[in-house]
């Protein structure tokens, strides 16, 4: 348990590939705080499976991502909770689907500041306690669509590919104070977030489900398979190897050979 007397903090973690992440740090010793919404009682089944898992407390933060002053509260209660965050990873995401002449401006908004502001704003409060210690791992969650586009995702799009420009930077900013910072870019992954804009793209683009599944998500990806939440969880531990620290500013793709092509 490599991981042992580390503090991880990471958002939108109550479901889907941030509950992988979870999971997958505290099975190697890690004290968790998670982030997000749901049920509470699911939040509290998954509170104590971490607890399982790491043999230390788990917390959890209903901070809403697109509130800074509540994401530097969590911040400051996850040090003062749990310790000083050695561990982020800015995952939360949430997703629509609709062309651009007729995106609504408040789901463009809320996809920035969910996706791109929050991972200013988690990053910014977590820096100087990494750089006292001398040691830190900040990873983002990106997607193929960091680097490549999809119709009707114009914000989804846009954020990702910020949050891709952001990793870079701070990795150049901090590349000589023991802090990696790199992105994980999965290809379509079977989580809540994918399943729940299948609706949309039946609606825009005329299809079935079976059809989105299999003609827009798969079509793709050469794999033609989803890529799995355990195997993005591992590459994140990956990164918080010792033996990984000389891997910054990366974009570390897993996603069926999408990007390939």
């Amino acid at each position: 348990m490599f991981l042992k007397g580390k503090t991880a903090l990471i958002t939108g973690s109550t479901s889907g590939i941030g509950g992988g992440y979870a999971k997958a740090l505290a099975a190697e010793g890690a004290t968790v705080m998670i982030n997000g919404f749901g049920d509470k009682s699911e939040i509290d089944t998954l509170c104590q499976e971490l607890e399982s898992l790491s043999g230390v407390k788990a917390a959890y933060s209903n901070a809403d991502m697109t509130k800074p002053e509540e994401i530097r509260q969590m911040c400051a209660d996850c040090a003062e909770q749990l310790g000083v965050v050695d561990i982020l990873i800015n995952n939360a995401g949430i997703q629509h689907v609709a062309p651009v002449d007729e995106f609504p401006e408040d789901k463009w908004d809320a996809i920035m500041d969910i996706i791109c502001n929050s991972a200013f704003h988690t990053t910014k409060a977590v820096l100087p306690g990494m750089k006292e210690k001398g040691w830190g791992r900040i990873i983002n969650t990106g997607s193929m669509h960091s680097t490549v586009a999809s119709p009707y995702k114009s914000a989804y799009n846009a954020a990702k590919h910020a949050i891709l420009g952001f990793s870079k930077t701070v990795a150049l900013e901090v590349a000589a104070q023991g802090i990696t910072v790199n992105t994980i870019s999965p290809g379509y992954t079977w989580t809540p977030l994918i399943e729940g804009q299948i609706p949309n793209t039946m609606k825009v683009r005329g299809l079935s489900r079976e059809q989105v599944i299999n003609d827009v998500l798969l079509a793709p990806q050469p794999t033609k398979e989803f890529v799995q939440i355990e195997q993005i969880a591992a590459l994140a531990v990956f990164l918080c190897q010792e033996n990984s620290r000389s891997i910054t500013g990366a974009n570390m793709n897993i996603d069926g050979g999408w990007t390939a092509q």
